[in-house]
């Protein structure tokens, strides 16, 4: 997928009303999920972005504080200044387009890796229990 269809498909998805807004988007969120997935997992979804999406992603160190997905919201609203309605808005239009760019198995090793609360922002329920916890 190129970027220019990335940020089309987001601007779709989100009904954003223009292709700056899409991209603004696109950056910022990708920017919160770079601080917060590590490992194999993050190189193989930097290799299903776009190079620019991927660049954006690539270039955040990674958080000393791991975020529960309601953390991720609230951080993503502080550094964007807007809302959690609308950074909860503008993640889940994001993560549901990452969702279609990979593969399920992917998918569930990212949902695996991060806290919880991660699972209904990429458009799934969280239906099993976290590695760790008691079903």
């Amino acid at each position: 997928m190129t970027f220019d269809a990335l940020l089309a498909k987001v601007r779709y998805e989100g009904a954003y009303p223009t292709r700056e807004r899409a991209q603004e988007v696109t950056l910022q969120v990708l920017a919160a999920l770079g601080r917060q997935l590590t490992g194999d997992e993050r190189v193989a979804l930097a290799a299903r972005l776009p190079l620019e999406a991927a660049l954006e992603f690539t270039g955040q160190a990674p958080a000393a504080e791991r975020l529960t997905g309601w953390g991720f919201i609230k951080d993503l609203a502080l550094r964007t200044g807007t809302t959690p309605a609308v950074a909860r808005w503008n993640t889940g239009t994001v993560f549901s387009v990452l969702a279609q760019l990979t593969e399920p198995a992917l998918l569930d090793q990212i949902l695996d890796q991060l806290p919880e609360g991660y699972a209904l922002l990429f458009g799934r329920p969280e239906l099993r229990p976290r590695q760790g916890q008691a079903a």
